[in-house]
């Protein structure tokens, strides 16, 4: 079966161009699922599987506290899996035909205030190379709204400085643009001008944003810059990477935006998926209106 899965995840790759992230994603889900077969039905061959033993998996993954996402993310893994092997004829029939995705209940994203957000992007200020540099990739990610997996990704040729807009290469390699806006710009210039070739270190490389080493950014290397300066703001809440983007998309539409265009700038390919944001929105206008209407 482990040899099954690793096919699959390398026709993820090679022939559908599925994202290194979702690709790791799944395999962590589907090898839990593997091991799920051989340590509690003893199931070596991937044709004894039933419906009752995906039912049995999915149970015990939500007693486990996987939340609905993951366990709705875990389907979909298994149902990309039994496709691929229908398809290539190692079985004959699906036993996820008749299973439904898990119930997902609406959860607002995590967002700050411009206030907070504000207080976050001038905690590093401009003493330091490290601290031009953090300064930047905090006012590009709030500016662009992109993922951080875009952020450390990036490289020089992703700007367009002569129009002011960011060239993203997305989930599924689609790319998209979106504009920086001045104080981004002005931030990540003067990065690129006075600490970039520092940080260099006599080495050749494209990417944008290097580390203490010269090298490319990890995903937990920024984490750190993050959760490092919120906490020196005072912010009482959790804030991550992540809370940028959420913040991006509900400000950009407290302020007036369609929501069309904020699809386009977060790369969503279903609007469903951006309408979450009007939610924050709601809920904003809802505490406005509780603090200072005389009635509320």
């Amino acid at each position: 079966m482990e040899y099954l899965l690793t096919k699959y995840l390398s026709y993820l790759l090679v022939e559908r161009g599925v994202a290194q992230n979702t690709i790791e994603s799944y395999g962590r889900d589907l090898r839990r699922f593997l091991l799920f077969l051989e340590q509690n039905r003893q199931i070596s061959d991937i044709k004894e599987v039933h419906p009752e033993v995906i039912v049995a998996f999915l149970t015990q993954i939500r007693d486990d506290g996987l939340s609905s996402n993951s366990m709705n993310r875990s389907l979909a893994a298994l149902r990309g899996f039994y496709k691929y092997l229908i398809r290539e004829k190692y079985i004959e029939e699906n036993p996820l035909a008749n299973i439904e995705l898990a119930k997902v209940w609406m959860r607002l994203p995590e967002t700050i205030s411009k206030e907070e957000m504000k207080t976050i992007l001038a905690t590093p200020g401009t003493q330091s190379a490290s601290a031009i540099r953090n300064t930047a990739m905090l006012e590009l990610l709030y500016a662009t709204g992109i993922r951080v997996s875009e952020l450390i990704n990036l490289t020089m040729n992703s700007i367009n400085w002569q129009v002011g807009f960011l060239i993203v290469m997305g989930k599924g390699s689609k790319e998209r643009i979106v504009p920086i806006g001045k104080i981004a710009y002005d931030c990540t210039r003067r990065y690129i001008d006075e600490v970039r070739p520092g940080l260099m270190q006599r080495k050749t490389t494209d990417v944008l944003f290097l580390n203490r080493f010269g090298r490319k950014f990890t995903r937990q290397g920024f984490w750190k810059i993050v959760v490092g300066c919120a906490k020196q703001a005072g912010l009482q809440k959790k804030v991550y990477p992540h809370t940028f983007r959420h913040s991006f998309a509900s400000h950009l539409l407290e302020g007036g935006a369609d929501l069309r265009t904020v699809q386009v700038m977060l790369g969503h390919s279903d609007i469903s998926t951006t309408q979450i944001y009007t939610h924050v929105t709601r809920e904003r206008l809802k505490e406005v209106h509780q603090k200072y209407h005389p009635r509320s």
